[in-house]
C-alpha cells in the first residue's frame, strides 16, 4: 500500500485560493539552498575574474561532483530519518578493494568493480539491517561501521603492500574502458569536464524523479516523517530503510570508482572526515536532521556552494583556512533557515 505524501512538493491551490509564487516557493526545501548558491556565485564572479573562466567553471564543477553524488544519497537516507557516518570511509574501502583486486590479484578491473559493488551493498544492507533489527540509532551503529573499515582499510592495506597505499591500477586489463566510463573528460570549448560531474547530474536526476515521482519516493518521506505511522498504514519501513542505507553505499562506491581509476593511486586514510562534509551539503539543500523534509536537489546545490566557495577562496589567494570558518556558519545558516522554512511551508499548506 503507497503513502501519499507532499513534503517535497507544494500542495495544489485551487483557482481563486490567493496562493502566491511567493507561498508557492517557500515549500519548497532546496529553495534556501538555490539563494545561497547564487549569493556565492555572484560574489566570487565580482572579486576574481578566473571564478568564471573555463578552467575555473570546471575545477569547482570537478569540486563539487564528488561531494555531490554522496550528498545526493545522504540526502535520501536523512529525508528517511537515519544517518550515515560510514559513508566518507566507503569511498576508500571500495576503492581499495577494486585496486588490490586488479593490481595484487590480477583480476580484469570490471570484475574488480563488480566485487567491491557487491562489497559497499554488503556492507550497506548490514548497516540497515542492525538499525532496523536493534533500533540502535543509525548514528551509533554506522560509527561503528565507519570504525570497522577504517581498521581494515588501514589493516589490509598495511598487510598486502607495506604501506597505506595502493597504485598501478593503470597496467591491469580492462582499465582502458573503465576509465572512460569513470574517469574520461569531456571538452566544452576550453572547459574539461569530469566524469565525475556527469555521473553527479545523472545520479541527481534519477534521485529526484525516485524522491517526487515514485512509490518507494512516498515510503521515504513516510518512514522519515513518523515510522510508527508508516508501519501502521502498510509502508515496508524496514526494506526502505535498508535500500537507503544500499543507496548511500552505491554512491560511494561510485565516488571510490571514479577516484581510483581517475588517480590510479589510493590511501587507506581516504575520505575520513567527509561524512560531515556530506551531512552539511544535504542540510544546507534543505534536509531536516529529524527527517521527513528535504531535496535531492538542493542538496546538489548545497554540493555546488562547498565547490564555489573552496575554489572561489583559492582564486582569491586567501588562506584555505577560511573555508572551515565558512563551513560553521553556513551550516548554522542552513539550520535556522531551513527551521524557518519548514514552519512556514507548514502554515501555507494549510
Amino acid at each position: 500500500m503507497s503513502v501519499t505524501t507532499t513534503v517535497s512538493q507544494p500542495a495544489p491551490s485551487a483557482p481563486g485560493s490567493g496562493a502566491t509564487v511567493l507561498n508557492r516557493m517557500i515549500v519548497r526545501p532546496e529553495i534556501g539552498a538555490a539563494l545561497g548558491a547564487l549569493a556565492v556565485f555572484l560574489f566570487f564572479s565580482i572579486i576574481t575574474d578566473k571564478f568564471l573562466s573555463p578552467l575555473g567553471v570546471a575545477t569547482w564543477l570537478d569540486d563539487a561532483s564528488t561531494l555531490g553524488i554522496m550528498a545526493v544519497a545522504v540526502a535520501m537516507l536523512m529525508i528517511g530519518g537515519e544517518f550515515d557516518l560510514s559513508a566518507g570511509v566507503m569511498t576508500a574501502s571500495t576503492a581499495l578493494v577494486t585496486a588490490m583486486l586488479a593490481v595484487h590479484a590480477g583480476w580484469n578491473v570490471w570484475l574488480a568493480l563488480l566485487a567491491s559493488l557487491i562489497f559497499a551493498l554488503a556492507v550497506g544492507a548490514l548497516n540497515g539491517w542492525i538499525v532496523m533489527r536493534t533500533g540502535l540509532p543509525s548514528f551509533i551503529v554506522t560509527l561503528g561501521t565507519f570504525l570497522a573499515l577504517q581498521g581494515l582499510n588501514l589493516g589490509v592495506t598495511r598487510l598486502v603492500t607495506g604501506t597505506v597505499q595502493v597504485s598501478g591500477i593503470r597496467s591491469a586489463s580492462g582499465y582502458s574502458s573503465a576509465g572512460w566510463v569513470f574517469a574520461a573528460t569531456t571538452n566544452i570549448g576550453d572547459a574539461r569536464i569530469q566524469a565525475s560531474v556527469l555521473w553527479w547530474i545523472v545520479l541527481t536526476a534519477v534521485a529526484a524523479l525516485v524522491l517526487v515521482r515514485t512509490r518507494f519516493g512516498n515510503w521515504i518521506f513516510a518512514v522519515g516523517g513518523s515510522l510508527v505511522s508508516a508501519r501502521a498504514v502498510g509502508v515496508p519501513a524496514m526494506r526502505t530503510k535498508i535500500l537507503l542505507f544500499m543507496t548511500t553505499a552505491f554512491a560511494g562506491w561510485v565516488v571510490g570508482s571514479c577516484n581510483i581509476l581517475r588517480f590510479a593511486s589510493v590511501q587507506a586514510n581516504q575520505g575520513v572526515g567527509l561524512e560531515f562534509q556530506y551531512i552539511i551539503a544535504a542540510v544546507v539543500g534543505g534536509c531536516l536532521l529529524t527527517g521527513g523534509f528535504g531535496s535531492v536537489i538542493g542538496a546538489a546545490i548545497g554540493a555546488l556552494i562547498f565547490g564555489m566557495a573552496r575554489q572561489g577562496i583559492v582564486f582569491a589567494r586567501w588562506d584555505s583556512d577560511w573555508f572551515m570558518l565558512f563551513l560553521g556558519v553556513l551550516l548554522l545558516s542552513a539550520v535556522l533557515v531551513n527551521n524557518a522554512f519548514s514552519k512556514r511551508a507548514e502554515r501555507v499548506r494549510r
